[in-house]
């Protein structure tokens, strides 16, 4: 059997698994969640985002679909509403502190805050082959800041409750530390970047802040960063690093918000200009999963496939 072959039938059943898994109902025990449960997906106007909001909304959540363009965005909505979902459309910039502002106030003033937080927003402008780093300012703004910003934003609106609020930030393996092939060479960096008891926000913050610097000033080719889309590499080790230790900071404080992150795959998207080896609906499939898991006490964690993976 070729490899071509054996990667076909690893999907094939992969497929089979998730189909197996949507069609065993969660008893009533399992259910935490109901149409009053709120769910906030930033950049749900198309891609992973647009199938995590339908998928949930399937589920009887009430998705708040958020996104820059606003024609995009209540275009994607009225879409899934018209399939009879609940699903709500709000303007949102998670680069701009006035636009989550607004979304902050109305969420709290129609629903007294949110249960579950979806960062999916983010760009890349890499195919293929591809490693230009012209656009890094806003690759590593959008995906690593715009992330933080909402996190920031949305935990003091968070609800409590017994099965815990929850946060899924999706990420890439393409950030992972100890990856084989797209890793960062300087040793001392990761190690530090890799153990929680050094790790900050002030760590994760000059690591991007030294990548940027090294952009502008030409020299980030012999710095030893991921080879591979370096910009977008860069900005989900962040997002990796920050969800890690945001874990620690909400465990420490007594908060029940679990954090997580997961990698969707490499995904036929307008991201990947449609160049990917897998559907948005399989993209979608762990972080739902992860919004929904019964017995949610696990926080920090990196996930793809349903399974734990290591940073």
């Amino acid at each position: 059997m070729s490899s071509k072959e054996r990667a076909k039938e690893r999907r094939e059943k992969r497929l089979q698994e998730i189909s197996l898994l949507r069609t065993i109902p969660y008893s009533d025990q399992q259910r935490w969640w109901s149409s009053e449960t709120i769910i906030v997906v930033t950049g749900g106007n198309r891609g992973i985002g647009f199938e995590i909001s339908r998928q949930l909304a399937v589920s009887g959540l009430t998705v708040i679909l958020t996104a820059r363009d606003s024609n995009a965005g209540l275009e994607a909505t009225r879409v899934l509403q018209e399939g009879g979902l609940n699903v709500l459309f709000h303007q949102l910039d998670v680069l701009d502190p006035l636009s989550v502002k607004h979304l902050s106030e109305w969420l709290l003033q129609n629903y007294g805050g949110l249960d579950i937080l979806v960062n999916n927003a983010g760009v890349n402008f890499n195919l293929g082959c591809d490693n230009s780093v012209e656009y890094a300012q806003k690759v590593v703004e959008t995906n690593y800041l715009g992330t933080k910003n909402m996190i920031q934003a949305m935990i003091p609106l968070m609800k409590p409750s017994t099965s815990g609020a929850r946060i899924i930030n999706v990420s890439s393996r393409l950030g992972r530390l100890n990856g084989r092939r797209n890793r960062l060479e300087d040793v001392n960096l990761r190690q530090q970047l890799g153990d929680l008891d050094s790790l900050s926000i002030d760590l994760i913050d000059k690591t991007v802040s030294t990548f940027l610097q090294q952009v502008e000033d030409g020299t980030w080719t012999s710095a030893g960063w991921p080879r591979t889309f370096t910009d977008y590499s860069v900005s989900k080790l962040a997002v990796n690093a920050y969800t890690r230790l945001m874990a620690k900071l909400l465990s420490d404080q007594g908060h029940r918000i679990y954090i997580n992150c997961y990698c969707p795959g490499w995904v036929k998207t307008a991201m990947t200009g449609y160049a990917g080896n897998i559907s948005a609906e399989e993209g979608a499939d762990t972080g739902v999963w992860l919004a929904l898991f019964p017995d949610q006490s696990i926080t920090g964690k990196f996930f793809a496939e349903r399974r734990e993976i290591n940073f």
